[in-house]
């Protein structure tokens, strides 16, 4: 038989006030059931000024003490993501091979790298292409969720929400574009020169479509999930969707490829409604009343999905503000260069 697959791996955590949230995601991944010799902890610190400092430093000490991976805390000058993995990047031990991409506000289960493990061993003898990454289902975080939160995962949970990206609740193991909390190959992220820094948001895309066209393969599956702390109030989540939309045609400018026209519905429903207009101003209100249609009946299913009720109005409410918001950020990436997001 042959040696079992057995990655040495780094996980990376880039950081900002995340003291809500970063003891869990450490402790998730200090109950790991792979083996702590194999397995080491990075945080880069972006400038936190409440407890997440203090609260890497005692996880890290309590790590210690249980026989735990190690946990090492770093300023991250640069502060974003980006900065804060290729800064990681240039600390990790020549033992590494593999490279793990979570956030503060994230939690996983014991045996995630056992199964992310298993899977890049199962994936990589079935595919052609030399596996770069290999990433994960994104779930609601653990415990009972507030009434926002709980409109904003059914929003995300639907067609008309997520759009296929990083919240598509896939089922089986298959190749992936843009993949979500990936674990990395070492070796093909120093083949792309890590991040790219001008990215501060959406970073990752741009990685995996550097990686894609150097011929690299990248995979998801859904044995491996990751739970995450999503928007809490409306005001943060308009503020994610502008980002989104925003980031997503820097993007496209960069990678032509990354264009799905279905992101520009909004925009060619809000032409085409002024065109009526003036055209034949009877029929300006059929777009508009389709679409009020539309999310209508998408709350109701939702309703009776999730037993909620409240979902029934929160729903349409999420929807046209992630599709307004959005959309305003498309066309806002056009004529703005990007700036930090004031809001995690």
């Amino acid at each position: 038989m042959g040696a079992v697959f057995t990655p040495n791996i780094v996980t990376v955590l880039p950081v900002l006030n995340e003291e809500k949230y970063i003891a869990a995601c450490l402790h998730s991944l200090i109950e790991q059931s792979y083996p702590s010799d194999l397995h080491s902890i990075i945080v880069l610190d972006g400038g936190s000024n409440d407890r997440t400092q203090e609260l890497v430093r005692e996880a890290a000490k309590r790590s210690e003490k249980t026989g735990g991976p190690s946990i090492e805390l770093h300023h991250n000058p640069g502060k974003f993501v980006a900065q804060g993995r290729n800064l990681a990047m240039s600390m990790l031990p020549d033992e590494a091979t593999h490279v793990l991409e979570l956030i503060g506000h994230s939690t996983v289960a014991p045996k995630h790298l056992e199964t992310l493990a298993t899977e890049w061993e199962r994936i990589a003898a079935i595919e052609a292409k030399p596996l770069a990454a290999l990433g994960s289902r994104v779930l609601p975080r653990e415990g009972d969720l507030g009434r926002i939160e709980t409109w904003v995962e059914a929003t995300l949970s639907s067609p008309l929400g997520s759009g296929g990206g990083q919240f598509d609740a896939f089922e089986r193991a298959s190749p992936c574009r843009i993949p979500a909390f990936v674990l990395h190959s070492r070796k093909a992220i120093e083949d792309v020169d890590g991040w790219d820094e001008s990215f501060i948001s959406s970073q990752d895309s741009d990685l995996s479509m550097r990686l894609a066209g150097k011929g690299y393969a990248l995979w998801r599956t859904p044995n491996a999930s990751v739970h995450m702390t999503k928007r809490t109030d409306l005001s943060r989540w308009w503020r994610m969707g502008h980002r989104y939309g925003f980031w997503r045609t820097k993007t496209v400018l960069k990678h032509p490829k990354r264009l799905s026209f279905r992101e520009y519905l909004p925009w060619f429903g809000l032409i085409t409604t002024f065109a009526l207009a003036f055209i034949t101003p009877v029929y300006a209100c059929v777009p508009i009343v389709a679409y009020a249609g539309v999310l209508l009946l998408e709350g109701v299913r939702m309703m009776l999905r999730f037993g909620r009720p409240s979902l029934m109005l929160g729903v349409p409410i999420c929807m046209v503000l992630l599709h307004t918001s959005f959309s305003i950020g498309l066309l806002d990436g056009f004529l703005r260069k990007g700036r930090a997001a004031s809001d995690r």
